[in-house]
């Protein structure tokens, strides 16, 4: 057992964790000044402003958010009340509906950008460099696929 505890593995979890804990609370202190949005709502408008036609079905923006259903109807009925989305039936379900960045929504996220990106320059791409940002991005979606390609197992209790 104490050679497992050296394992490299649990220590490349470990720094993962902590850099995305670093990176969440910095990143996220910088664009509330700017946004006067916490980060998981920027994120949201973001992720929204990215994607073709602005909307996306609120359980794939759920999922790419890894929120539970529950919890993204709660961020985006705050979303929602401050104008910078709206929800969008969809026509071909009645049970579903999209979730579409308003005009106000993009121009919290312009206003935002210029900041948010010096946040990430200076927090993560800076000391990576463009070949190590390029890295990290494919690393990262390979334990991403991975991860969300392996069943959840319950836990023994």
């Amino acid at each position: 057992m104490p050679g497992d505890l050296e394992d490299p593995r649990i220590t490349a979890f470990g720094m993962l964790l902590e850099s995305h804990a670093a990176l969440v609370g910095t990143i996220g202190r910088d664009l509330e000044e700017v946004s006067g949005l916490p980060l998981n709502s920027f994120g949201i408008l973001l992720r929204l402003a990215r994607t073709p036609g602005q909307r996306l079905r609120m359980t794939e923006l759920a999922a790419q958010a890894s929120l539970s259903t529950s919890g993204l109807t709660r961020l985006v009925d705050r979303l929602e009340e401050a104008g910078h989305l709206r929800r969008d039936p969809s026509v071909s379900d009645r049970r579903s509906s999209f979730a579409t960045l308003t005009d106000q929504g993009a121009q919290v996220v312009t206003d935002a950008l210029p900041s948010h990106l010096e946040s990430l320059e200076r927090t993560m791409a800076g000391p990576l460099g463009a070949d190590g940002i390029a890295s990290l991005t494919s690393m990262l979606a390979a334990i991403r696929d991975c991860a969300r390609a392996t069943p959840v197992r319950p836990l023994d209790v």
